[in-house]
């Protein structure tokens, strides 16, 4: 299996420490600083960033609050393990784009989404509003106006994931947000379906979800979100 890491650039912070968070925090998640390892002083990351003091310890804070990093007297700031960082969190997950991702990273998020859309598409079968299906169709019509490979087909089929989350009720489902996004984004990067056919296949797969939670079909809404997602998978080849 390759093991090719594909870079997709993500949005930056809007402030000096959250810059320099996003900084860090790449460079982290990209290896740079392992796990244990302790980060510069502070007298060299504010030489090294251009920042203050209290710059730098409010970034320190904000990937501290992410799960990326520890603080201890007498010891310093040093990178903590994988497992305790907070993979829901909306920026860490940008942040792994920024930092390359590979097919592990794509079926990880996979397998979130089939833990989670299927069912949150089952649920929206038996709760959804006519608002909810209005938000679901206008998606939909979206994807169908643009080009597989434009700007506007991603937005339509995020639109469309998210507007399935909302109706669920579930607040949980709600706030994988984060992760349907990510997971999108990459997906559509890697492998817009650009041809017509894989284009018109996506479209329809999409389709048929909203036509099963008109229907109030929980068994068939669920069974059509799996569907998409792993035609997802097989269309940048992490399948498998």
């Amino acid at each position: 299996m390759s093991s090719q890491i594909v870079v997709i650039p993500a949005r930056r912070g809007h402030s000096n420490h959250a810059e320099v968070a996003r900084t860090i925090g790449i460079d982290i998640i990209a290896g740079r600083y392992g796990e244990g390892a302790k980060l510069p002083g502070d007298a060299e990351l504010t030489l090294l960033f251009g920042v203050s003091r209290p710059v730098l310890r409010e970034s320190v804070k904000t990937l501290v609050a992410k799960g990326l990093l520890s603080t201890k007297a007498r010891v310093g700031t040093v990178v903590r393990e994988r497992a305790s960082w907070n993979m829901f969190d909306p920026d860490v997950l940008a942040w792994h784009l920024d930092a390359g991702i590979d097919r592990r990273f794509l079926r990880d998020l996979a397998e979130i989404r089939l833990a989670v859309e299927p069912q949150a598409a089952a649920l929206a079968a038996e709760r959804r509003s006519e608002d909810d299906l209005t938000l679901m169709r206008a998606a939909v019509a979206r994807m169908q106006e643009e080009p597989g490979a434009s700007e506007g087909f991603a937005e339509g089929d995020l639109a469309l994931h998210i507007a399935i989350a909302n109706a669920s009720g579930n607040p949980f489902m709600r706030s994988i947000g984060a992760v349907i996004e990510a997971a999108l984004r990459a997906s559509f990067v890697l492998s817009a379906p650009a041809d017509t056919h894989e284009r018109d296949v996506a479209v329809s797969a999409h389709a048929s979800i909203v036509e099963a939670i008109a229907a109030g079909d929980a068994g068939a809404a669920g069974a059509a979100m799996t569907n998409v997602i792993f035609n997802g998978l097989r269309r940048h080849g992490a399948a498998g």
